[in-house]
């Protein structure tokens, strides 16, 4: 039900709304680093239902439609005008789902440093040294394994609850 998708992408939104990603992990507090904050969460929440019962993998799609929607609302809302919004939305297309891709693949495999690689060069690409993606990283892998322990009746009825931020200590 639409009530259901919207209750998902709200708990997404969040959850990558959390103060800790901003002030902790120093997610860019922009545009660009609400989108990836927003696409970590959603690639996690795309793990738990991908291969789930059904109705799961209906209502991630649902959801996945539902954030290209506040992607186009949000650009429009930058002044972003019609004419470019269609290849935009495909460049952000593109980078979402080759975030998921790396991103799922690092989780799968349980390796933290793969992960905190591919973040750091998507997130913070600029910067040479983002010592906090580690940190994020550790966040990203332990809201990914909380999902997993979510039931699929929770999640189908909309009741997705994200963990609040799991803060590790940087390291030198």
């Amino acid at each position: 039900s639409e009530a259901v998708v919207t209750s998902s992408y709200e708990a997404i939104v969040a959850a990558s709304r959390q103060e800790h990603l901003y002030s902790t992990f120093l997610v860019p507090d922009t545009p660009l680093g609400r989108f990836e904050a927003i696409s970590a969460h959603l690639i996690v929440f795309l793990r738990r239902t991908k291969n789930a019962a059904a109705p799961l993998p209906d209502l991630a799609q649902e959801v996945v439609e539902e954030f290209f929607k506040d992607v186009d609302h949000s650009m429009r809302e930058l002044g972003i005008g019609d004419p470019s919004i269609p290849k935009r939305m495909k460049k952000m297309a593109r980078m979402f789902y080759g975030r998921a891709e790396s991103y799922g693949a690092a989780l799968e495999s349980a390796n933290l440093n793969e992960l905190s690689a591919a973040l750091h060069r998507n997130i913070r690409p600029d910067d040479g040294v983002w010592p906090q993606s580690k940190s994020l990283a550790h966040h990203i892998a332990a809201t990914d394994a909380a999902l997993q322990t979510l039931p699929d009746d929770d999640i189908a009825s909309g009741n997705v609850r994200f963990p609040l931020p799991v803060i590790i200590p940087v390291e030198g």
